[in-house]
C-alpha cells in the first residue's frame, strides 16, 4: 500500500485557487520560519549540570546571553541546506567538564542535584552535525524502523493473510464498528499513559485504516482511533517514565506525587475523545457526505469487501496472522520499562528495555519469517522487503525533515532562549493561575520542542523551582507541562508522529486539522480546569 502525503481522489477533484500544501511543504515553510527566527532571537545559554552521570539539564538561573552568535551567514545557510540531514544521522556534540564553574553555579547544582548526590557541572552540549563524535540526535533509528514496518506489512500482505483476516474482522464486527473503535481508542490511551506509546502506533496505521473503511467509516476515523487514541493517553500519563517520569525526576519528586489528579485526568479526558471519535464516526456512516475526508481510489473497493461472508482462511494465512499479531505483542511487551513499576523484574529476562534498534530488527526478521511461512519463496520475498520499505519512504523522510527543525534552533543557540524568556512570565501568579500559566507557556515550548523527554529535560529543571514561589506542589508543573505537551503533540506540524501518522493513513493535514480543532478546545479548557482544581485541593500533589 503506497504512503503518499496525498493522493488524487475521485470524490475530491482537483480545484483551481488555493490548495493546501503537501506535509513535506508545510515542514518546509516550519523550517524556514524557525531559520529565520534564528537571526532575530538571540542566542544564549544556561550552565549545565550532569547528576551521577545522567543527561545535562540546565542550572536555574544560569542563563547569559550570548554577545553574539559563533555562526556566520555562510554556517546559518549550511544549517539550513544541512537540515533533513542532521535531522536523519546528526550527532550532537556531548557536554564537557566545566572546572570554572563559579560558586553560584556549584550551590545551583548542589541544590538541583541534591546534597548526597554526586555532580559536575558542565557546557551545554554542543551543535548538530553529521561528523561530530557525541549523542544521537537525528532520527535515524525512527527512520529506519519505519522502513521495516513498511517491509513487514508488505511481506503479510502478499501472503493473502492481511486481506483475508481484515476481511474476517470487518464481517465480524459489521454491525458493532463502535465496539471495536472503543476497545481499539483504550488500548491504545493505556500505551500512552502508560509507557508514552508514540513512534510505535506507526505500524497499526496500514493494519487498522482498511478495517475502518470496511466497517463504513473513512481514513479519518482510522487516523483518530490510533493517533487521538495514544495521544490522548499520553497527555494524561499516570507513570509514563519518558514524559512523567524524566519531568518528576527533574523536578525533583517521586513518580506517585500528583498521580491522583492525573488518574482522573486520564479517565475523563480518555472518555472525552473516545466520545468525540465515536461521535464523528457514526455520523460519517450515516451519511459519507459528512466525512471531512473524501474516499481515495480503492477504497470502494475495501468497503465492497465487506459485503457477504468472507471465504476462510487457509492454514498458511492462520499461521502468517498468528505470527503478525504476535509480533506486535512483542513489541509492546519489550518497550514497557517493568521494573519501574515492578522492581522485581529487574532483570534483562522479564524487562527488555528495547528501543529503535530493536523494533527496527524485529519486524526485519519477522518479515522474513512470515515470507517463509506464507510460501513466498525467496525472490517474491526479498521483492516484498524491497518494495515495502519503499512505499513506507515519504513517512520515514517526513520524520527526519521534522527532527531538523529541533535542529536548527539547537545550532543557531536559541532554544534555550525560548525557554529563558517564558521563565520571567510565571512569577507572582495565585496558584490557580500559576497552574494554569505553566499549561499555557509550556505550550510553545512543546511545539519547538515537539520530544516529551527532550522538553522535560530542558524545561523542568527551570520551571518546576517556580512552583516554591507560588506555594504550588512541583507536581503540577509536571503535570501541566506533559499536559501541554500531549496536547500539542495531537496536531503540531513538527511532530513526526503526526505527520508520519497521516502519510501513512492518507489524511491531509488540513483536513486532519479541521477534524480535531473542536476536540482540541475541549480538551484545553478541561486541562485548564483540571489543573486549576488541582493546585487550589492539592490534589495535584503536596506541596
Amino acid at each position: 500500500m503506497a504512503t503518499d502525503v496525498e493522493a488524487p481522489t475521485t470524490a475530491d477533484p482537483q480545484k483551481k485557487g488555493f490548495r493546501f500544501p503537501t506535509a513535506f511543504t508545510v515542514l518546509f515553510f516550519v523550517l524556514l520560519l524557525v531559520w529565520g527566527l534564528s537571526f532575530v532571537i538571540k542566542p544564549g545559554s544556561y550552565a549545565y549540570v550532569s547528576c551521577d552521570g545522567d543527561a545535562p539539564k540546565p542550572i536555574p538561573g544560569s542563563y547569559q546571553v550570548s554577545e553574539s552568535s559563533d555562526l556566520d551567514i555562510y554556517d546559518r545557510v549550511y544549517d539550513l541546506f544541512l537540515s533533513p540531514v542532521n535531522g536523519l544521522y546528526g550527532v550532537r556534540e556531548a557536554a564537557a567538564s566545566q572546572p570554572d564553574a563559579t560558586a553560584e553555579q556549584t550551590a545551583a547544582a548542589t541544590e538541583s542535584c541534591g546534597a548526597d548526590v554526586p555532580f559536575e557541572v558542565v557546557t551545554a552540549p554542543g551543535s548538530t552535525s553529521p561528523y561530530n563524535s557525541g549523542d544521537l540526535t537525528g532520527a535515524v533509528a525512527v527512520f529506519f524502523f519505519v522502513l521495516c514496518i513498511g517491509a513487514f506489512i508488505t511481506v503479510t500482505m502478499k501472503t493473502g493473510a492481511l486481506n483475508a483476516g481484515i476481511a474476517r474482522v470487518t464481517h465480524r464486527f459489521r454491525t458493532r464498528g463502535t465496539t471495536l473503535i472503543i476497545i481499539l481508542m483504550v488500548i491504545f490511551s493505556i500505551g500512552g499513559t502508560t509507557y508514552g506509546m508514540a513512534e510505535e502506533t506507526l505500524g497499526f496505521y496500514v493494519l487498522l485504516v482498511p478495517i475502518m473503511i470496511g466497517l463504513g467509516f473513512d481514513r479519518m476515523v482510522g487516523a483518530a482511533t490510533i493517533m487521538i487514541g495514544a495521544g490522548v493517553g499520553t497527555l494524561a500519563s499516570t507513570v509514563n517514565p519518558f514524559a512523567t517520569g524524566v519531568a518528576s525526576a527533574a523536578a525533583g519528586i517521586p513518580l506517585g506525587d500528583g498521580i491522583a489528579l492525573r488518574v482522573l485526568m486520564y479517565l475523563v479526558l480518555t472518555t472525552v475523545a473516545i466520545a468525540y471519535v465515536v461521535r464523528y464516526a457514526n455520523r460519517v456512516k450515516a451519511d459519507p457526505s459528512r466525512s471531512v475526508q473524501p474516499a481515495l481510489p480503492g477504497d470502494v473497493e475495501l468497503a465492497a469487501e465487506a459485503v457477504g461472508v468472507p471465504p476462510e482462511m487457509s492454514g498458511r494465512q492462520k499461521s502468517v496472522m498468528w505470527v503478525f499479531g504476535l509480533t506486535f505483542l512483542v513489541m509492546i511487551y519489550s518497550v514497557i520499562p517493568w521494573s519501574d513499576f515492578f522492581p522485581a523484574m529487574d532483570t534483562h529476562w522479564l524487562t527488555w528495555a528495547w528501543y529503535f534498534p530493536e523494533l527496527a530488527a524485529l519486524f526485519l526478521v519477522m518479515s522474513i519469517v512470515v515470507g517463509l511461512i506464507g510460501g513466498l519463496g525467496e525472490e517474491r520475498m526479498v521483492g516484498s522487503i524491497v518494495a515495502g520499505m519503499g512505499d513506507f519512504m515519504g513517512a520515514a523522510l517526513i520524520i527526519a525533515i521534522a527532527r531538523g527543525v529541533t535542529v536548527i534552533m539547537n545550532n543557531s543557540g536559541i532554544t534555550d532562549t525560548v525557554l529563558n524568556s517564558l521563565e520571567g512570565v510565571v512569577s507572582g501568579l495565585s496558584t490557580t493561575v500559576f497552574a494554569i500559566m505553566m499549561f499555557v507557556v509550556n505550550i510553545p515550548l512543546a511545539f519547538l520542542v515537539p520530544s516529551s523527554s527532550g522538553h522535560a529535560t530542558l524545561a523542568m529543571p527551570i520551571m518546576a523551582p517556580l512552583a516554591d514561589f507560588a506555594g504550588v506542589s512541583r507536581a503540577i508543573v509536571v503535570t501541566a507541562y506533559q499536559s501541554a505537551s500531549g496536547w500539542v503533540n495531537l496536531f503540531t506540524p513538527t511532530s513526526a508522529i503526526v505527520m508520519g501518522g497521516l502519510a501513512l493513513a492518507k489524511v491531509r493535514y488540513d483536513r486532519y486539522l479541521r477534524f480535531v480543532f473542536p476536540l482540541l478546545v475541549i480538551l484545553f479548557v478541561l486541562i485548564a480546569v483540571f489543573l486549576a482544581i488541582g493546585a487550589a485541593t492539592g490534589l495535584g500533589g503536596p506541596k
